[in-house]
């Protein structure tokens, strides 16, 4: 192929004009089913953590490296694989990436002993930072340039409904037959997926190759490393104590397992509208929105083990957590856009590494405050780290200037 043929062909439309619109869109869902899978899988292990511990002779504390052990690697791999990938097809890439997925299921599914499990689960971490920062660049690619950001939110509709039917879909799962079934379920979500996605996404060439100079450059501003602070530890505050919910409904609060599921599910479902009512106000009231999620949550914490046995305020508890938590990581998304509007690709790679670093460092600091105190002992920490995001939050204070030339500086 000549030189002139081969530009011709880079400086083509990703999908070319006789691609439907219909077509378009159904490559853009083939990645939030993908996203679906991955952050499914991810939270997975909170609502069967006690059944997967007592069959792999571990205790719950420990148990609870299946969330930290993909999330410290994520944390790594976002930016490590954004650079390495340079100028490499990005489909090329989202589909290794899917075909991970798998394996990693396949791996915790068949497990008998918990080291296999954590090497199933580190195949997860590999993939999933990768996966979330590759799959919210390209979606610009795939439809026309007017329509990203519906693209973007049809992605990110796929990680919401995660955190929404997820975990309590695994655990319903693992109720009706085993949690080995639950991740045998999840392979199999994850290769309906990556067959979707083979068979739908086009070409997807990367539009620049990121340059480890555009993180260095970041990383020198005040700004922008408090807000990565902020993400950890609002993230830190909320996984240190839901990766142990479930040992704290059963055990502390003596919910029996349908109770468990009913609540994960109702915590999941009002997050998801708490998410979209959000995105009304979020972009114009960042700050604002923050600090009362982060508060919500710090009451929720406080109040479940005050309350643990009145079955009536552990329901109101989980439920408020749930709002407050819903609404977060769209806040804080919209946060580290704001801080790098220049280099948005980097500012989602940072924030990806944030926030799998706080769900590692939280899930095994929330395991070893259950170890040594109990699921509530989780909870109070929560309390602890929640406290310290308010203050960094208030940190930004502003004056004449406005929140956003501030985060810019």
């Amino acid at each position: 192929m000549s030189t002139d043929q081969s530009a011709s062909l880079a400086d083509a439309p990703i999908l070319s004009s006789s691609t439907t619109s219909h077509r378009r869109w159904l490559a853009v869902f083939s990645i939030a089913l993908g996203s679906f899978a991955f952050v499914t899988t991810e939270y997975l292990p909170v609502g069967v953590l006690p059944k997967i511990a007592a069959d792999l002779g571990v205790t719950p504390g420990t148990a609870g490296l299946m969330t930290t052990t993909p999330g410290l690697i994520a944390a790594i791999s976002a930016p490590m694989l954004l650079l390495a990938a340079g100028r490499l097809n990005r489909r090329s890439i989202l589909l290794l990436l899917s075909v991970a997925l798998v394996a990693s299921n396949l791996v915790a599914a068949l497990a008998t002993n918990f080291a296999t499990m954590l090497v199933g689960r580190a195949l997860l971490g590999i993939s999933l930072g990768g996966f979330w920062t590759v799959a919210l660049g390209v979606s610009g690619q795939i439809v026309a340039e007017e329509e990203s950001a519906k693209a973007s939110a049809t992605i990110f509709m796929g990680i919401t409904l995660a955190t929404v039917i997820g975990v309590p879909l695994g655990t319903f799962i693992a109720e009706l037959s085993s949690w080995r079934v639950s991740f045998f379920a999840t392979a199999a979500l994850a290769l309906a997926a990556l067959l979707m996605q083979a068979t739908l996404l086009p070409d997807l060439p990367p539009r620049a190759a990121a340059r480890l100079a555009d993180f260095g450059r970041m990383l020198t501003r005040g700004t922008v490393m408090r807000s990565l602070l902020l993400v950890a530890l609002l993230f830190g505050a909320h996984f240190c104590a839901y990766t142990y919910i479930a040992p704290f409904l059963e055990d502390n609060a003596s919910l029996g397992a349908t109770w468990v599921t009913a609540l994960l599910l109702g915590f999941g479902i009002v997050g998801f509208m708490s998410n979209f009512v959000a995105s009304a106000f979020v972009t114009s009231h960042p700050r604002l929105s923050l600090f009362a999620m982060t508060a919500l949550v710090m009451v929720a914490l406080v109040a479940l083990p005050a309350f643990a046995h009145t079955h009536g305020a552990v329901v109101a508890g989980v439920l408020a957590w749930g709002i407050a938590y819903g609404a977060i990581p769209l806040g804080l998304s919209v946060w580290m856009q704001m801080t790098s509007p220049k280099q948005p690709e980097a500012a989602s790679a940072l924030f990806v590494s944030a926030v799998q670093t706080a769900i590692a460092a939280g899930s095994l600091a929330g395991g070893v405050a259950v170890d040594h105190a109990g699921a509530t002992g989780a909870m109070h920490l929560g309390v602890l780290l929640s406290a310290l995001g308010l203050a960094v939050l208030a940190s930004f204070a502003t004056t004449r200037r406005t929140l956003v030339s501030v985060l810019e500086e």
